[in-house]
């Protein structure tokens, strides 16, 4: 039985077992050589290294936010395509969306170099932070050349069905970052600069791997020179499918802008510093969740073109339940261990005791936030565009970023009303999401009957 055949017959649990373990390992992985990137900046160059890193940070979200929109929307074109016995076109969506990623890279590159210096500033970086910023980023800039190709082409793979690839991709990623991290910032002494190359460096050797499958003897997708022809048509799908992904990223370099002045304002360059761990802590807690996601997409893509509205229904189910779980583990764990884990990145006094605070609020409502994860996820794979966007910015757009500017003025909450405001908009996302989620899963029900 081969893979497409597989997504539409195979047990549900299995299959998204199969589909989703190697997908959340490679998250994983990936979430992790970003805290130890964060704890080797932290150890090497100091808080304010950390400073640094959490307003070139945005910077990075919105470059993968593009490559996102891309990949996502050709991933979801694609499974679908396979799933209707189009192979040909499912081809023509991966030659176009290599393109797009592409061009992409190097109006990034471009846009980013001329502008760094406002656009940081927006992010809210300070007069002290600012040089430190520059220097990451800078570099990071480069492997914008090429990282959205890589990126683009990991969500492809996974949508013919082979996660497996993808996870190996992220992982030669992660390891060759992770160990050119300790080489470059400690033994050659080369500060934040180091963190940026070891980045670019690791992106570089997954560009190779992704390379290597596609044009190997594995992949079902074989992009031959007739598929890389630019078609509009197909443009405009991936985008329309991608823009849901593209808006929760971009949420979160819109989020920054709010959060990181805000974080200047009411608590200077230690609480942006603060926040860059526990923003790394809460991406740690979140990417297995997004593995989960990414398992359950091409089932639902490709069980909804096939009209087997039944398995659809039952990996949603089994993806909400499998998030719930994790999320209910990794929250217990950072509300008991927020010291031991804020002392990995610095171990001064004034951050593990803002530290401390800051993370046991913002992960607090992280238990239930699997329906509002699944529920963006699941209207994107059906291609229902307007449903997807608005669940996809609730939590940053809708409810994080006006709780970030009002809340620290209600009742002299300052510091403190910014760190609740993101449990706060977890739970407003999370009961909004709801009602979108249980509205489709009657219709899907309808359908069968």
């Amino acid at each position: 039985m081969d893979r497409g055949q597989r997504l539409g017959s195979e047990k549900i649990l299995t299959l998204l077992i199969r589909l989703s373990a190697p997908a959340t390992v490679a998250m994983l992985v990936n979430a992790l050589y970003n805290i130890i990137d964060t704890i080797f900046i932290g150890r090497g160059v100091g808080y304010l290294g950390i400073g640094g890193l959490t307003v070139a940070f945005p910077v990075q979200m919105a470059i993968m936010a593009l490559a996102q929109t891309i990949g996502i929307g050709a991933a979801s074109a694609t499974s679908r395509n396979l799933g209707a016995g189009e192979v040909e076109k499912a081809k023509k969506v991966a030659g176009n969306s290599f393109l797009a990623s592409m061009l992409m890279g190097a109006v990034v590159f471009t846009v980013g170099n001329l502008m760094m210096n406002p656009i940081l500033k927006m992010f809210g970086a300070t007069d002290t932070l600012l040089p430190y910023a520059k220097e990451y980023l800078r570099i990071i800039l480069i492997g914008s050349l090429y990282f959205p190709f890589v990126v683009n082409a990991n969500n492809v793979i996974r949508s013919e069905g082979n996660s497996k690839v993808a996870m190996i991709s992220m992982i030669v990623g992660a390891v060759i970052n992770t160990c050119l991290d300790y080489l470059f910032i400690f033994p050659m002494n080369m500060g934040i600069k180091g963190a940026a190359l070891a980045t670019i460096t690791s992106q570089f050797f997954s560009l190779l791997y992704v390379l290597y499958y596609f044009y190997g003897e594995n992949s079902l997708i074989k992009v031959k020179i007739r598929h890389l022809k630019w078609d509009w048509s197909i443009q405009k799908e991936i985008l329309k499918i991608g823009s849901s992904s593209f808006a929760r990223q971009i949420a979160g370099s819109l989020m920054a802008i709010a959060v990181n002045n805000s974080l200047a304002f009411y608590g200077g360059d230690l609480a942006l510093s603060v926040f860059g761990i526990v923003q790394r802590v809460m991406m740690f807690l979140f990417m297995p969740m997004f593995g989960i996601v990414q398992g359950m997409q091409p089932i639902v893509g490709y069980n909804y073109a096939s009209r087997n509205a039944k398995r659809v229904i039952e990996v949603v189910k089994l993806a909400i339940t499998g998030i719930t779980m994790m999320a209910v583990v990794s929250t217990i764990l950072g509300q008991l261990f927020p010291a031991s884990i804020i002392r990995l990145f610095d171990d001064s006094q004034e951050v593990v005791e803002t530290g401390i605070l800051a993370l046991r609020i913002s992960i607090a409502m992280i238990p239930i936030v699997g329906v509002q994860i699944v529920g963006a996820a699941l209207f994107q794979s059906l291609g229902k565009v307007i449903p997807a966007l608005v669940l996809t910015i609730s939590r940053q757009i809708l409810f994080l970023i006006p709780l970030v500017l009002i809340l620290p003025k209600i009742g002299g909450l300052g510091l403190i009303g910014i760190w609740i405001s993101f449990p706060l908009a977890d739970l407003l996302s999370t009961v909004f999401t709801s009602f979108w989620v249980k509205k489709q899963i009657n219709e899907l029900k309808r359908s069968i009957q």
